[in-house]
């Protein structure tokens, strides 16, 4: 009895790898184990990117609330111990947003927990 392979499966898989490879250079777009091994390590890439992202961005929001607080006299580690004491629950995003975007509002916070 012939071997059976299951053409329309495999056929399938690897369609659907070179068109997630499309856009690359050269043999990685057109090449199905090229393009499997760049498309493997560009989403392992990407999956890594994204824990990195949320990262900088609260790197970004302490140095701005830093900055925000230095200026009114405070640093940033007691201006976040105040916070916790008087029991004020705002998260890094939103101070952040506030200093940049509301320094008045920022102001009387900080002047709240002072």
């Amino acid at each position: 009895m012939p071997r059976s392979v299951n053409a329309v499966a495999s056929r399938a898989r690897r369609k659907k790898i070179l068109k997630q490879a499309k856009g690359f250079y050269g043999k990685r777009k057109n090449v199905y184990t090229v393009a499997k091994n760049v498309l493997e390590k560009g989403l392992t890439y990407s999956y890594v990117g994204r824990k990195l992202k949320k990262r900088n961005y609260r790197q970004l929001w302490i140095a701005r609330i830093n900055a925000a607080a230095r200026a009114e006299g405070l640093t940033y580690s007691q201006f976040i111990h105040k916070l916790s004491d008087k029991n004020i629950d705002l998260n890094r995003k939103v101070l952040a947003d506030l200093a940049m975007n509301e320094p008045e509002t920022f102001k009387t916070l900080i002047a709240s927990v002072k």
